[in-house]
């Protein structure tokens, strides 16, 4: 099923519910470890990133394939390219978020895994400690993974707070058609 006007394939839908989910509970997570020194969730975290990678790079492809949303109604110029921002904002963040992570970690020396299965072994020395394997490009992936997370908690924010607008003031059905039901 295509996404229409008056509402979204159930593909759309799920995609756009399942990543927004992990993705919000991942920047939290990641939030709570920087801030709290809580890394003994690091192993679920990048495990976490990197299975929802997968399901990023099938919803951008179906992004592509299908278009972007078509508007329900007729915007303003300026609505129409705050909305066209916030929604590549959104693309490219969710994309470069697990990217910049694997970087991270891969970089600086810890490896890879996925719930334990390893993917990139990691750089250890003889007491355990990572030993960088490309420093810089560890400290990249790092600089993009932290500055990335606050332009993605913005970006959400503008996002939900456009949902909001289009239902509460618009009166648009544009909420309606997220949650699956026809406008």
């Amino acid at each position: 099923m295509k996404d229409t006007k008056e509402k979204f394939s159930s593909i759309t839908l799920s995609l756009h519910w399942i990543i927004a989910i992990v993705f919000i509970c991942m920047l939290t997570v990641g939030f709570y470890m920087t801030n709290y020194n809580a890394f003994a969730l690091f192993p679920i975290h990048q495990s976490t990133g990197i299975l929802l990678f997968i399901l990023i790079l099938w919803r951008v492809i179906w992004r592509y394939i299908n278009g972007w949303p078509i508007p329900v109604s007729q915007y303003s110029t300026v609505e129409r390219v705050l909305a066209r921002i916030v929604h590549w904002l959104l693309i490219i963040g969710i994309l470069l978020q697990p990217i910049s992570g694997m970087l991270m970690s891969a970089g600086s020396g810890n490896g890879l895994y996925v719930f334990g299965l390893e993917l990139l072994h990691a750089n250890l020395d003889s007491a355990g400690k990572a030993i960088p394997i490309a420093a810089n490009i560890g400290e990249l992936g790092e600089n993009i993974h932290g500055a990335g997370a606050n332009i993605m908690v913005a970006a959400i924010s503008l996002h939900i707070l456009g949902a909001l607008k289009h239902h509460i003031i618009d009166k648009d059905g544009s909420l309606r058609r997220i949650f699956g039901k026809n406008i």
